[in-house]
């Protein structure tokens, strides 16, 4: 059974840090491409981060370059997402998502497997 399980938001102020997990389970980890995507009220889903399913190729939203990075442990099955110098535009509920194939991809209708999110929020 496919499941993949978000951790690790929270309330902080801007500046501050958060780091995500994204656990997964059913599937081989490694061959899956593996992306973070969230979504604020009134606002459409966007990607925030993808990874390749080896690890070697990674993508970021321009407006979190700099500030988040995504990597992964294959032994343990999981996904993070660093993220740094959090700011209130940050505030979203924040999900991973896994598709079989190698490459992954920033639209979000590729991906067939989707955790339940996990919320941040960024105080100014």
């Amino acid at each position: 059974q496919v499941q993949l399980v978000e951790s690790g938001g929270g309330l902080v102020q801007a500046g501050g840090s958060l780091k995500l997990s994204c656990t997964a389970s059913g599937f081989i980890f490694n061959e899956y491409a593996i992306a973070w995507f969230r979504q604020a009220p009134g606002k459409e889903r966007e990607a925030v981060s993808t990874i390749s399913s080896d690890g070697g190729i990674t993508h970021y939203a321009d407006s979190v370059k700099g500030r988040f990075t995504i990597s992964t442990d294959n032994a343990k099955n999981t996904a993070f997402l660093q993220m740094n110098n959090l700011q209130p535009e940050d505030t979203a509920l924040y999900y991973c998502a896994a598709k079989n194939y190698p490459v992954a991809s920033m639209s979000a209708a590729v991906y067939s497997y989707w955790g339940q999110g996990t919320q941040v929020t960024v105080s100014s």
